[in-house]
């Protein structure tokens, strides 16, 4: 090893003097003498105060601080890299800017706050980085950024570095367009099952989608788009529900500014945007959250609170700071960076209740002996007071199944905070008394009026969703008794019924074109089949536009 080589070893575990000065290696390389900026000649990169929001959990926007962003420093073009990661003994960054090697940038370790940081001269935006690193433990793991903008997709995991995207403004008429006394008619879609290219069953691309799905919502006469989640996920037949990269838009439809261009679609002709928010938990993967740095850091290191057995996934410890304002930061990312004008929280239920889905003894009960979770309690608290200061206008609703009260009240009076909960106790009963034929309905009528006893102790949301057309559940229109005559004049009947109870309304895809014998409308891998189209479910879309 040469002098300039052990240097450059050397320089990793120096302390930057306060005296800094200009200086380059000359490294001797294949016989080639190269001359490069020492990236540890470079100050701290974290200023003092962001080192303790960051440490405190009440930095309003993490993003802008860690992960990767390009940067000019001393006049040196380069990339600034910080990644949190308390418990690790080492972490380099490495990619293609230092041939994936980590001996090359180890980094440097601001022990106050377990956040790591290096200067990486000439790493620039579209190269890919990971962060390598010996963990607690004294193994190897190579992980991706979490707070990456962009992502490769599957089955490729390293991160991209890219400029943070210019903020959106929310005008008056979009702020409108989400109050509660607006007419709000919500179309919900899945992006990569909407509709496939025909010959390759291929998905459309974020412009595509633009030019096909915008006009044809706006035309069905809906006022909201619903997306189901859309961040970086490893499996192409789920809906999206497993998010490994929460910053990054997915890869499978087109890049970041593609998918800024579909939403400025949409504004375009007035529809609002409303994007699936996925807290509740992570998958396991280990290139992603889990085990970040051999400990259990974004996770509960005990499974009967870190691990939800319904899905194979890990919980978030919300009563952890940096956790908890990982989550914050990137609600309001998604609003400010991307212009979405509404969140849809998830799984509620199974954030705020520790014996969710679990057997006596497969819980652990909070500090006074209950059942709440009191830390994600607050951490939803907290989300929606941050959302109602930083983005007036912008909502939340929650997707919450239990008769937990004031999920869509202020917090001041006990309430989580949500603007806006979904009724799925309306949805169940209303769909329970229309397949029964109208013989035996005379007996049940109570589940269509039995949501008005409760129905003005919430802001509710009427949904028909994803959550009724899968897991081999039949279509709405094959729920409902008789001939195929018959089964669409049940369903016209009960549409109406939808659209006039007190409301705000929701309606899966395809849902809008029923088919008899249809069974699992649209499955994550296939998508709506356009070309089925009956005559009884055209005569039914063109009703339903109308």
């Amino acid at each position: 090893m040469s002098a300039s080589t052990r240097a450059v070893s050397l320089a990793a575990f120096c302390r930057v003097e306060k005296n800094a000065f200009r200086y380059q290696l000359a490294v001797t390389w294949h016989g080639q003498l190269n001359l490069i900026d020492d990236p540890y000649r470079f100050g701290p990169l974290l200023q003092d105060l962001d080192v303790w929001l960051l440490s405190e959990g009440t930095h309003l926007r993490p993003y802008e601080t860690l992960g990767a962003h390009a940067d000019t420093m001393d006049g040196i073009t380069g990339t600034r890299f910080s990644v949190w990661a308390p418990n690790a003994r080492r972490v380099s960054v490495v990619g293609q800017f230092n041939y994936w090697d980590g001996r090359r940038h180890p980094m440097r370790l601001r022990k106050e706050s377990g956040i790591w940081e290096l200067f990486v001269p000439g790493a620039q935006n579209g190269q890919l980085y990971k962060f390598e690193m010996i963990d607690a433990h004294g193994h190897l793991r190579v992980k991706s950024d979490p707070y990456a903008f962009e992502a490769q997709m599957r089955p490729d995991t390293a991160s991209l570095i890219c400029g943070l995207p210019e903020k959106i403004v929310q005008p008056p008429e979009r702020r409108q367009a989400n109050q509660f006394d607006a007419p709000i008619s919500i179309y919900e879609v899945h992006l990569g099952s909407w509709r496939r290219h025909t010959d390759n069953n291929f998905w459309l691309s974020y412009r595509e989608l633009a030019d096909q799905l915008v006009p044809y919502a706006k035309w069905m006469g809906f006022t909201h788009l619903e997306l189901l989640p859309v961040n970086e996920h490893p499996f192409d037949g789920s809906w999206g529900y497993q998010p490994t990269g929460l910053y990054a838009p997915t890869r499978r439809f087109g890049t970041r500014e593609d998918f800024r261009y579909f939403i400025h679609a949409a504004h375009a002709v007035g529809l609002n945007v409303i994007l699936d928010w996925v807290p509740g938990h992570f998958p396991s993967d280990d290139f992603a959250l889990a085990a970040f740095d051999g400990t259990s850091l974004y996770e509960h290191s005990d499974p009967r609170e870190g691990y939800h057995q319904d899905w194979n996934t890990l919980i978030y410890n919300y009563g952890r700071r940096e956790v908890s304002n990982f989550l914050v930061g990137n609600a309001l990312y998604w609003i400010e960076r991307f212009g979405i004008d509404a969140l849809r929280v998830d799984a509620v239920a199974s954030m705020i209740y520790r014996d969710y889905s679990r057997k006596e003894g497969e819980w652990v009960p909070n500090e006074y002996g209950g059942r709440e979770n009191l830390e994600a309690i607050e951490f939803l608290r907290n989300t929606n007071r941050v959302l109602g200061e930083q983005t007036p206008g912008a909502v939340t609703m929650a997707e919450e199944s239990t008769d937990f009260a004031g999920v869509s009240r202020p917090a001041s009076t006990g309430g989580l905070g949500f603007w806006f909960k979904w009724n799925l106790g309306w949805m169940h009963d209303t769909l329970d008394y229309m397949k029964l034929d109208p013989v035996h309905r005379r007996h049940h009528h109570d589940k269509m009026t039995f949501g008005m006893l409760y129905n003005y102790t919430e802001n509710f949301v009427l949904p028909l969703s994803h959550d009724e057309v899968v897991h081999g559940k039949k279509s709405i229109l094959d729920r409902m008794p008789g001939d195929a005559w018959q089964k669409f004049a049940n369903l016209r009947a009960y549409y109406g019924w939808l659209f006039a109870f007190p409301g705000k309304k929701l309606l899966f895809m395809g849902n809008e074109l029923p088919r008899v014998g249809s069974g699992i409308t649209t499955p994550a891998s296939t998508g709506i089949c356009w070309t089925a189209a009956t005559t009884g479910t055209t005569a039914f879309s063109v009703w339903f536009a109308t």
